[in-house]
């Protein structure tokens, strides 16, 4: 099954903000390019955005862990 992998080291996050509601969850249709979470590192936000259209099946780590480059955090099922 396909992944979404960090690109970045630092802080993964499903939402814009602490009061925001996810990106996505487990069973949304997703497009490409679409954002689907944010990783932080010193303070910038990036946005972690999936190569292809499908629909979220799981994200594989939680709402402010920490990860590593190539870490996978997301897997999706391609259309």
């Amino acid at each position: 099954m396909p992944t979404v992998q960090a690109q970045l080291p630092g802080v993964f996050y499903r939402r814009p903000s602490p009061e925001a509601e996810p990106y996505v969850e487990d069973g949304s249709a997703v497009t490409e390019g679409q954002t689907v979470a944010l990783i932080e590192v010193m303070k910038t936000f990036n946005e972690v955005k999936v190569d292809s259209a499908g629909t979220v099946v799981r994200f594989l780590v939680e709402d402010g862990e920490e990860v590593e480059v190539g870490q996978d955090i997301l897997e999706i099922s391609e259309n």
